[in-house]
Formats: structure tokens, sequence, C-alpha cells
């Protein structure tokens, strides 16, 4: 943080440095995409920065208001939304940064290797796909196809064929095709707390439908609710006599409240942990390689977003940031996942694990006999276009 401090105190706007004075937030999605766009086509050397919460004037003066911390929390979730609509994929970190006693944000754009970065697919009717930006100065200038040609001839004049590589899943050949074992998801924590809770709403309605009819609840009723209660929490759990809208109200909170049981149980209990390898069959290192997946998604198809937190005692406690950072950046889509990770230089005649730590994921029964496309397009510094492939994942 002191070192994103003193880059926020001592910089000036220019080409590799951008001030702005407010958060993006959810309304400012495509300036923020327009903006990382700009910054990750700029011609600079070394890491870029968005500095929000700070602006300079026409002499040199900076002023400086706080950011929210909530804009922090990952809603929006800038990482995201740079691997959902970017390509290729872009290394990006939002970090808070104090200033002279105020909290601004700064945002820090690497390893800018594989111009040009572009739109992947439209976010907007004025951010299409295809739609490509460069920082010139302290201004973001839409790209013609005359600076994309200038850009794509620069980087193939040292370039190689796509064709020396090869993605798949591992093993004595590189496979194609993965098989995946389906899990019951009726298993799921809040699945049973939750049907433990449904027997109890029906006392409750059969209760209140006896009253309903003039009858007088009973104390065998009551019997009754205590001893389903016994039965299925325990009898070392007490009986509390909640209303019928008392236990509907903590039916809409189950998910909530059992979201740490439940992801240790989907990404840890039975998580099937994918890894994918790249092959360099060329005789040319492949330079600052990264890859791009795309996927369906499904409600009975579950992928970590991040590593499950683990059980300690009668609480779950954060993994370390080391083992988080391990983990591939993942996007969760309504109708699509995104999965993104830099590999670095791909030495020829090497297989190369693409994950640090492999996705991990838990796919519900329902899918049984079913299959998923996952779309692939690796990037790099002197390949001449993506290597492109499709691999296939069998329930």
């Amino acid at each position: 943080m002191k070192r994103l401090s003193k880059i926020a105190r001592s910089a000036t706007p220019s080409t590799g440095v951008q001030f702005r004075a407010t958060a993006y937030g959810v309304a400012g999605v495509r300036e923020f995409l327009r903006d990382v766009l700009a910054m990750a086509n700029a011609s600079v050397d070394g890491a870029r920065y968005i500095i929000v919460g700070a602006t300079v004037d026409d002499q040199g003066r900076k002023r400086i208001k706080n950011i929210d911390a909530e804009d922090f929390a990952g809603k929006p979730s800038y990482q995201s939304l740079t691997s959902e609509f970017i390509e290729p994929p872009i290394r990006i970190k939002y970090q808070p940064a104090i200033v002279d006693g105020h909290r601004v944000g700064v945002y820090e754009i690497a390893d800018c290797q594989d111009r040009p970065y572009m739109m992947r697919i439209d976010q907007s009717e004025s951010l299409r796909r295809g739609d490509a930006y460069q920082r010139s100065n302290n201004s973001a200038i839409k790209l013609g196809r005359r600076q994309l040609q200038a850009m794509f001839e620069a980087k193939f004049s040292e370039s190689v064929s796509a064709a020396h590589i090869e993605i798949g899943f591992p093993g004595e050949i590189i496979h194609k095709d993965h098989d995946v074992a389906v899990c019951d998801l009726s298993d799921l924590p809040s699945a049973i707390a939750g049907a433990k809770l449904r027997q109890l709403i029906e006392i409750k309605k059969g209760v209140s439908n006896s009253v309903n009819n003039g009858a007088r609840a009973s104390g065998s009723t009551t019997m009754v609710a205590r001893l389903t209660h016994a039965r299925l929490f325990g009898s070392d759990s007490p009986y509390e006599d909640r209303s019928q809208e008392e236990l509907l109200e903590e039916m809409r909170q189950i998910q909530r409240r059992y979201k740490n049981h439940d992801e240790y149980f989907l990404f840890e209990q039975h998580a099937r942990k994918i890894q994918l390898v790249v092959y360099n069959q060329g005789d040319e290192v492949i330079r600052d390689a990264s890859l791009s997946i795309v996927m369906p998604n499904h409600a009975q198809f579950y992928m970590a977003k991040n590593l499950p937190k683990i059980p300690n005692d009668d609480k779950f406690i954060d993994r370390s940031p080391g083992e988080q950072a391990e983990y591939p950046s993942v996007s969760l889509g309504d109708d699509s996942i995104q999965v993104s990770g830099k590999l670095g230089d791909i030495p020829p005649g090497e297989f190369i694990d693409v994950f640090d730590t492999p996705l991990r994921l838990c796919v519900g029964d329902a899918l049984r006999g079913k299959r998923f496309g996952m779309q692939y397009s690796l990037f790099a510094k002197n390949l001449r276009a993506p290597a492109k492939g499709k691999l296939r994942l069998i329930f």
C-alpha cells in the first residue's frame, strides 16, 4: 500500500497515469472498460495506473476526495468485468491507498505485452465488440483500422504460428474430453436444513388450519412439534416455539445462512478439480502467454469463484492470500462462465500446467449424460493469431 500511496501522491497525468475524480461504480462500467482498454494499449513500458479520487488542475494542483470503502468490496467486480469484456486477458488489481489522510483507489494494469486489446463482446450501443482505445497524453482515443493494423504488423514481425500449440486435459497424451462425476445436490447443507424447516412449517400450517376451523391448538399438537424438532435437529438442540411466519423468514435466509457450509460442500468435499496443460510443439519460446476460457453456465453447474473458507471449530476462516492468489480468475455470468489466467513463457517441448491451482467445480446429477463445451483462446506476445479450440466436459 505504501508503494501505491507514493505513486498516487507524486504522479502527474501522463500517458501511463490517469486521474479520475469519482469511483466508476455500476453506472460507470462503460467508462471503466474504455479507460482500461486505453491504458492497456498505451505506448509505455511497465505498469499503468488509474487513480480514482484525485484530480489535477492545469497548474498541477492535486485535489483528493475519499473513495467509499464499499467500492473495494467486489460489487462490481472490476477484474471480472475485464475478463468478461476484454481480450486478450488483462492483469488488473484495484486497491485502496492513503494520500494525505484520504483513501483513494488505484488500478494497477500490468504486463500489457499483447496489444491490441479489444472488446470481446458488446457492452452497450457505444462500446461494441472489436472497439479499441489508446491513451495518448491525457486522452483516450478510439483506434481506427490504420492504428490497429500498425499494432498487428508490429506484433507479427517476430511472430510464430499458433498451429504449434496444443491444449487439453493432462494424461499420457493430451485429451480433449474429460469425464466429471456428478453429485447429489440434495445433500447440500442448505438443502438439508431447508427440508427440516419445511416439515416444521407443515406442522405449523396444521395448527393454523385447526384454529381457523374453530378448534383450539392442543397440547398434543405442541408435543408433535417438539418431537418433530427433536427428531430433525437432535435432542441437544433446544425447542423454540416459532411462528409460521418466523419459520418462513428463516427459510428465505437459508442460503445466506449456509453459504460457507454449501461452498465447502461444493468446492472442497465434493469438488472436481480441473487442470489443463499446454504443449509447445514448435522450436521457439511462446512469450508472455495468457489463456481465456468460456463455457456455459447452468443452475446445476457450480464453479468456484474463489477457494472456499475452511471450517475451524464453530466458524469458517479465510484461506491465506497466497492460496487465493494462485486460484484462476473466474467470472460468473447468468449464461456463461469466463476463466482467465497468465501463463508467462512457454518453452518448446514441455508440458505446462495452465493453472497454479486447478479449477474447482461441482455438477448436480440433473446434468448426468450431458456435456459442456469449453471454448479456449491462448494469446501470446509472439503468436500471429490466438490459438483457439474446444474442449468438452462430459458429466
